[in-house]
């Protein structure tokens, strides 16, 4: 969420920067939001101002109260009998203001969740440093590794390569429908290896804390990372049954995870941590549902696009001044995965109107698939600020004592089966076997074919 300081300053900077974003599109309605922050700051002048009064008023009648005993020992009873009507007025008036105090407040309360579900809407400033651009196209590439294979024979994609080594889509329809993948023997075997080496280089050598996490979520967890409610129709909400047959209420919902980037970053969700404890570093391997609502038609074939599939995320939780650096860091903790399966890939730094809701900066990284003749998305590396610990009021206290957001950063580490996509595809031999990287080898007992 954005800090609504930002708007109340310079709203006109804001809805700028935005508009830099997919465009159009209505992020913020703006007279809605002028409105309502021009009666707020109406009625807090109001408040102000009868706060003023009722104090005013207070301090009379304490000091009319007290001289009233003072008149009446010296038997000055008409001035007594005034002082008592004055009070009395006095009194009266203190009501009032206190039941339009009260009407004023009951206001503010709704206002002020007026603008927080406006901002709600609204996504994160691009960083100064982002590429301006409406789409993919205007991506900036920043470096690729490696040299995609020169075949000497018609090349295969990973759906006619994956069938004889257990990759069955047929099944996964009959069970669950399209993009849904069935899987068995070495094809399997291959998929768990992929994940276990990738949870091993994250926790082993680059020092994250591997976390096992649940799979279905509430409703405040998904507006914690911004899932909510902007993307509800992404997600797939499961249906809980409640007592004797009775319907659960829609503040129950629960949802299936898009990803853990959800549960890993609530971990800190109304919480103070210790400035020490900075940076967090938390890894998982779960999978993630997605019911991919704006993207029909595009990548029908294969294992590209699925409602379910596994991947090994990163999140880091860092203190403000250092986030650009674990950007950067995240990065090559994903590049290392790559590198060490010797599949080349490039990395691509997102522009506005391509990058996520909640990222003020993304870096893409894109591997190679032969069979497309095109690298594809593979992991996405975002730093989101404070953004999403706006909307968790996760913070930490900082050296002066005062609490303060903390910033938070996600990452793949990598999308599993985009990776054993790429595995089967760069190591296909001209038979339609599979050469095993050095690196997963020890993984599956030592074979070096597949």
């Amino acid at each position: 969420m954005l800090d609504i300081t930002l708007l109340r300053k310079d709203l006109d900077h804001v809805v700028a920067r935005l508009l830099t974003r997919k465009n159009p599109q209505a992020f913020l309605d703006v007279d809605a939001f002028r409105a309502l922050e021009g009666e707020r700051k109406t009625l807090q002048t109001r408040t102000e101002e009868l706060q003023s009064q009722r104090n005013s008023l207070s301090k009379q009648i304490g000091i009319l109260s007290g001289q009233i005993a003072r008149f009446v020992a010296t038997e000055d009873f008409e001035q007594a009998d005034f002082n008592k009507a004055q009070v009395e007025h006095n009194k009266n008036k203190v009501a009032e203001i206190k039941d339009e105090l009260d009407r004023s407040a009951a206001r503010l309360e709704v206002i002020q969740a007026e603008l927080h579900t406006l901002l709600l809407a609204v996504p994160n400033l691009p960083h100064e440093s982002v590429p301006v651009g409406s789409d993919e196209s205007g991506n900036v590439e920043l470096r690729r590794w490696g040299t995609p294979r020169t075949f000497d024979f018609p090349v295969k994609d990973h759906v006619d390569l994956g069938e004889r080594l257990g990759l069955d889509f047929e099944t996964g329809t009959k069970l669950a429908g399209s993009r849904f993948t069935f899987m068995r023997g070495p094809i399997a075997r291959l998929h768990r290896a992929l994940a276990a080496f990738m949870l091993d280089i994250q926790t082993r050598e680059h020092g994250y804390t591997e976390c096992y996490t649940p799979y279905v979520v509430n409703a405040d967890t998904l507006r914690g990372t911004g899932q909510l409610p902007k993307f509800e129709g992404d997600l797939f909400a499961v249906k809980k049954g409640g007592q004797d047959g009775e319907p659960v209420p829609d503040t129950q919902a629960l949802y299936l995870i898009p990803t853990s980037e959800v549960t890993l970053t609530n971990v800190v969700r109304d919480e103070i941590v210790a400035e020490a404890e900075l940076p967090i570093k938390l890894t998982a391997h779960t999978p993630c549902f997605r019911s991919e609502a704006g993207s029909a038609g595009r990548d029908t074939r294969g294992m590209i696009r699925q409602h379910q599939f596994d991947k090994v995320e990163m999140v880091q939780i860092v203190h403000p001044e250092k986030s650009y650096e674990a950007l950067e860091e995240m990065t090559g903790h994903a590049e290392a995965v790559l590198q060490r399966l010797g599949l080349p890939y490039r990395v691509l730094a997102l522009c506005t109107g391509d990058m996520g809701f909640g990222a003020t900066r993304t870096h893409d990284l894109e591997v190679w698939v032969p069979a497309q003749n095109a690298y594809r998305e593979i992991s996405s590396v975002s730093n989101c600020e404070a953004f999403q610990a706006r909307r968790l009021q996760a913070r930490f206290k900082n050296a002066q004592g005062k609490n303060e957001l903390v910033h938070t950063l996600n990452g793949s580490g990598l999308a599993v089966g985009r990776t054993l996509v790429a595995v089967l595809e760069n190591y296909q031999r001209a038979d339609g076997r599979i050469d095993v990287p050095a690196a997963l080898q020890p993984y599956l007992g030592g074979a070096d074919v597949l």
